[in-house]
């Protein structure tokens, strides 16, 4: 009898091999039948709680409208009786009955039946208790009021006690206005209340003058024999606004619209009364009749958007909600039975699959021994944890001498050490961590410090007794639960590596010494395919140039453009890269400004070389040029003075006309010179000697250059011939300045020879005139001054 696997079922009914897509499926088709049975159930219970609290609401605005009627009544019958039970009523009394009343209501009045014969005399009463100007009055065709024509009958407000800004519109007669005359018949006629249709109230504000007049006749036992007609009627002028929304939320937060009908007329129901608020898109609706007075009053609620707003249905989030959840759930059971799926699917693979690696584990050991034996540039010796060689490769038989059967199992890794560095590897370790590390596993602990293992420098010993000095990782080797079961050792011979190094090292030393001695610095600059800077080589020398270690260049290239003076440093980048981009030999002058010796010149030269992956490098020389510069600023300024005066010679004059005339040909301005010739100066070189004369000629550059400005140039021609240079200054002005010369020169003798005067022509610059003619004028100034006598100042020739 053969026995089948029983695979189980997911959630213990779901067959593994159904489709994830159909479990999904079906649970969401359910949760989604689940969620409108809900939404359905759950909308029927919001309409019917909506229906109690609309009815609810509409009920307690019912009751409030027919309790504010109600009061009307009771309040304007209150006012019936007072007048009725009173043989006569003073205004001061009818004031302060009324004014408590008050509420709701526009106003209080009291009309007063009055017949053709008696109106003078009614009329004058009034205007004895001080209304002057009273008079019966009827409403215009405009709606102002005015005196009212001749009838055999009038009903006059004789009292009123008002709300309204506008006043009380005492004397007005009601019998002119119909609506008004048939109210009042109503009431005479029945002796009961009465209220009008809805009117325009008059002397009422426009936003409260729609409403109703409720009316109430007044008897009195005084009244003549046989007669049926009151005596006076007491009315309540009442606005369906104040009435109706006095205490009630605002339009935007009232949750119900009232609208009042008024059903006096058969053919045309007049609205009373409409709340400001728009009814909403409901099918909820209320209608109840009210009475006031003789009148029927038909009342229509209805909700309010705010109404509908704050009873929303939940109906909307619970389809969402159950939705999701069903979304959730679904796409949960997918993910459950999809995975489970996958996995035993990758179970069966990866059974599979480390069948064929058993199978292919079994060729690796030989495999491997075959690889170590082919290492043979590197020795690879394995140990267990006594330090027993168990493994010796072939690279490890070439480099020691040693052949594999004599080494396995017979010596140690220890042996194969130098002594001496292992005793002193030793020691430094116990030292390290307070404890006694034996000398067969210092070659073993690498890195522990930090946590790791590196490669050390060792120095191993030969079958013949030879050194060898390699470089050897020692790391643990862990079984499959990883447990320490031996070591594993991995030697690169260094030998041929640390010749290598010791001669760079040399020669490193040797470049050293000879930069040492070299005044300046020797680098190398090297410019990436990027437009990044990066400094390879710098000697010592450069500390001195830029004041920066040679190391902080090799981290930071930039280091050195912060020395370059700021106006150097732009042409200094546009120098180098323009060397790269023609690969030219490089050589720029420039000044530095450093920390500690202040401003510097420094000359750079160097020689680029295109590298293959992109970019330059540059072979230099840098060096300190600020003495020479020093002495090529002092020969510069030799040549532009003059060695008997110390002011500026020929050559430097001429060379400020020259700047001076492009300035003002190339933008306009002004520009004038002053020459002066000293007056009979042969007499004095003959008379005192040239010595004499030579002071004197310092005397009179003393003496003219303390009056002149400071962009003024004072130069000597030759001999005793001077010329002032005046940039942005015209003939005029000129004039002026060599007057205070000629002034300042005659005025201070000079020792030994007396007053020294001198000659002095001007000219100015005009447009298109070149420096020789502007020269030539000036000299002319002087030649004619020279004829006039000496010792003046001539202006320029006209």
């Amino acid at each position: 009898m053969s026995l089948h696997a029983v695979r189980p079922k997911i959630l213990g009914f779901i067959s593994e091999d159904v489709s994830a897509w159909l479990v999904a499926s079906l649970v969401l088709l359910a949760g989604g039948i689940l969620t409108g049975l809900l939404a359905w159930g759950t909308l029927n219970l919001f309409h019917h709680q909506l229906r109690q609290r609309f009815q609810l609401l509409a009920s307690e605005r019912y009751s409030r409208i027919e309790e504010r009627f109600e009061d009307q009544e009771q309040r304007l019958d209150g006012l019936r009786r007072f007048f009725a039970n009173s043989g006569s009523v003073s205004r001061a009394e009818f004031d302060g009955y009324t004014e408590p009343l008050l509420h709701r209501t526009q106003a209080y009045s009291f009309a007063q039946r009055v017949s053709r014969e008696q109106r003078p005399a009614f009329e004058q009463a009034v205007r004895d208790e001080g209304f002057s100007d009273f008079a019966i009055r009827e409403l215009n065709g405009a709606g102002e009021l005015q005196l009212a024509g001749n009838r055999d009958e009038y009903v006059a407000v004789l009292f009123s006690q008002t709300l309204s800004r506008l006043g009380s519109p005492l004397g007005y007669d009601l019998l002119a206005q119909p609506l008004r005359r048939a109210t009042l018949e109503r009431a005479a006629q029945s002796g009961r209340m009465a209220v009008s249709q809805p009117m325009h109230l008059v002397s009422v504000e426009p936003a409260y003058a729609r409403g109703v007049l409720l009316v109430a006749p007044v008897q009195r036992e005084q009244n003549p024999p046989g007669s049926t007609q009151p005596f006076g009627y007491v009315m309540a002028v009442i606005s369906m606004r104040q009435l109706l929304a006095d205490g009630l939320p605002d339009a935007g937060y009232d949750y119900l619209t009232v609208r009042i009908l008024d059903l006096s007329t058969d053919d045309q129901h007049e609205v009373l009364y409409e709340s400001s608020n728009t009814p909403a898109e409901s099918s909820l609706s209320a209608s109840r009749l009210l009475r006031m007075a003789d009148h029927d009053y038909q009342v229509d609620i209805q909700p309010s958007e705010a109404f509908l707003q704050a009873n929303h249905s939940s109906v909307t989030s619970l389809v969402v909600l159950g939705g999701l959840l069903s979304v959730l759930l679904s796409a949960l059971l997918y993910v459950l039975v999809s995975q489970r799926q996958r996995a035993l699917t990758l179970v069966e693979q990866r059974t599979e699959e480390l069948r064929a690696r058993e199978e292919e584990l079994r060729g690796t050991h030989g495999q491997l021994r075959g690889v170590l034996n082919a290492a043979t540039q590197v020795a690879i010796i394995a140990t267990d944890l006594r330090g027993v060689i168990s493994t010796f490769n072939a690279g490890a038989e070439q480099m020691l001498g040693y052949a594999a059967a004599e080494v396995v199992g017979h010596m140690t890794l220890e042996s194969l050490h130098f002594p001496r560095e292992l005793v002193a590897r030793s020691a430094e370790l116990s030292a390290r961590y307070g404890k006694l590390i034996p000398t067969c596993q210092a070659m073993l602990v690498e890195g522990g410090e930090e946590g790791g293992h590196q490669a050390r420098e060792w120095t191993l010993v030969r079958k013949d007794g030879s050194h060898l000095a390699v470089n050897m990782l020692a790391t643990p080797v862990l079984d499959e639960q990883g447990l320490w079961v031996g070591h594993l050792a991995i030697c690169i011979d260094i030998t041929e590596r640390k010749r290598v190094y010791e001669a760079l090292a040399a020669r490193d030393l040797l470049l050293k010494k000879l930069s040492a001695h070299v005044p300046g610095g020797i680098y190398q600059f090297k410019m990436e395919f990027d437009g990044r800077f990066s400094v390879i080589y710098a000697s010592d020398g450069i500390r001195e140039i830029y004041e920066l270690d040679p190391d902080v260049l090799l981290l930071n290239a930039e280091a050195i453009f912060t020395r370059i003076h700021p106006q150097d440093s732009s042409r200094v980048r546009a120098s180098i890269r323009d060397s790269a981009l023609t690969v030219s030999p490089w050589r720029e002058e420039y000044r530095v400004q450093l920390p500690q010796r202040g401003l510097r010149w420094v000359r750079g030269e160097a020689t680029p070389e295109e590298l293959p992956g992109g970019g330059v490098l540059w072979h230099g020389y840098i060096s300190d040029i600020s003495d020479l510069k020093r002495v090529e600023e002092e020969l510069r300024a030799l040549s532009v003075t003059d060695s008997l005066t110390g002011i500026h010679n020929r050559r430097y004059f001429q060379e400020r006309l020259t700047t001076e005339m492009a300035r003002v040909e190339r933008g306009g301005g002004e520009l004038s010179v002053i020459m002066l010739d000293i007056d009979h100066f042969k007499r004095i070189n003959d008379q005192h000697g040239h010595a004499v004369g030579d002071r004197v000629l310092q005397a009179v550059c003393e003496r003219i250059g303390h009056r002149l400005r400071r962009t003024d140039v004072f130069c000597r021609l030759g001999g005793e011939e001077f010329m002032v240079l005046c940039p942005d200054i015209d003939g005029e002005h000129a004039h002026v300045l060599a007057l205070q010369l000629w002034q300042a020169l005659r005025s201070s003798p000079i020792d030994g020879v007396g007053t020294v005067t001198a000659s002095f022509g001007i000219a100015s610059w005009r447009v298109g005139e070149g420096a020789d003619s502007l020269l030539l004028r000036a000299d002319s100034g002087v030649y004619a001054a020279k004829q006039a006598g000496r010792d003046r100042v001539e202006a320029q020739p006209g």
